[in-house]
């Protein structure tokens, strides 16, 4: 190792220095550096401050003594302190070194206020624009859900209305099948009101008498004697003209209807308690045997066939099929005016 000539330095292989110039020990403190102020700065902690720019001053200054003495190697400058404009270089080329070395220490509880209060402004901001958003996503949320409850009510209401329509046809059907079962019902009881009536009209007729002929004369009476009978007549003769209808005098059924020698064209009925009429010398007859017939019914018409000496009807009445009775009596004795 070469000696020392400076005394207890350590040997200097650098640059050759002029030897009257003044060795001073370099502060880079000293220098008028223009502090970097801004709203970028970073807020600085209490207590950290000193140790993180001592630290950040020590690197910056190992890094500017080797800039220095590689600087006067290659140029053989003859400044005072070798390196000494490349190092004034350097806070400026390192932002951080430079604001770190800007700043007084004597300042860091303004400056820690200033900080503190850019990050708070800051703070309040982000707040502020924090709040409006969530605003803006709860309003667009309530948007969304009103839409979605008018589109549910539209869909409530479409429902009521088609389900409204579907009762309302429902009603209307029913309405018409209950109309038609009344009238139904009213067709049933109005047939059953004219089947009972026809009931009771034959009911009526069943139990009433008629006399045989609307217009007659009485020309013959029962017992008379004569050359036309074999012995007493049997019947009464009511006169009239031929093709005149001869009525049932009782409801019956028809016993014979058919040619009877001297009585001509001859029908019987039998009535229900066995009494026989017998409606004879008829110029035609309208009923067949076994048929029933009822009150006032048409049976034949007034004639003159068999022994007859002109057209009239020759009524007989036997009951119980024996001998004959006045029919005239008998007529009277059933209400018959003759």
């Amino acid at each position: 190792m070469a000696s020392n000539p400076h005394g207890s330095h350590p040997a200097y292989y650098g640059p050759q220095t002029i030897e009257d110039e003044p060795r001073t020990e370099w502060n880079p403190s000293a220098e008028t550096l223009r502090p970097v102020r801004g709203r970028h700065r970073v807020a600085r902690q209490r207590g950290g401050t000193m140790a993180r720019s001592r630290a950040v001053l020590g690197v910056g200054m190992f890094a500017a003594v080797g800039a220095g003495g590689m600087a006067t190697a290659q140029e053989g400058g003859t400044g005072s302190v070798p390196g000494l404009d490349s190092v004034r270089s350097i806070p400026d080329q390192i932002p951080v070194l430079s604001d770190l070395i800007s700043s007084p220490e004597s300042e860091p509880e303004a400056q820690d206020t200033t900080s503190v209060t850019a990050f708070t402004e800051a703070q309040d901001a982000g707040e502020a624009l924090r709040a409006r958003i969530l605003q803006q996503a709860e309003e667009q949320e309530a948007t969304a859900q009103a839409a979605e409850h008018a589109q549910i009510l539209a869909g409530a209401q479409s429902d009521a209305i088609a389900a409204a329509a579907e009762l309302a046809e429902a009603e209307r059907l029913a309405e018409e099948q209950r109309q038609r079962e009344a009238e139904e019902e009213r067709q049933r009881l109005e047939e059953e009101r004219q089947r009972l009536e026809e009931e009771r009209r034959l009911a009526e007729l069943r139990a009433s008498y008629t006399i045989p002929l609307t217009t007659y004369t009485l020309s013959s009476s029962f017992g008379a004697s004569g050359s036309m009978w074999s012995s007493t007549h049997t019947g009464t003769d009511f006169a009239a003209p031929t093709g005149t209808p001869v009525k049932n005098v009782h409801t019956g059924t028809v016993k014979e209807a058919a040619w009877a020698g001297s009585y001509g064209y001859r029908i019987i009925i039998e009535q229900e308690d066995g009494t026989e009429l017998w409606y004879c010398h008829l110029s035609s007859m309208n009923v067949t045997a076994g048929q029933a017939v009822d009150t006032g019914d048409t049976i034949g018409r007034v004639g003159s066939t068999g022994n007859s000496s002109g057209p009239h009807l020759h009524l007989e009445v036997r009951p119980g099929g024996g001998d004959p009775i006045d029919p005239l009596a008998w007529l009277r004795g059933k209400g018959q005016a003759v």
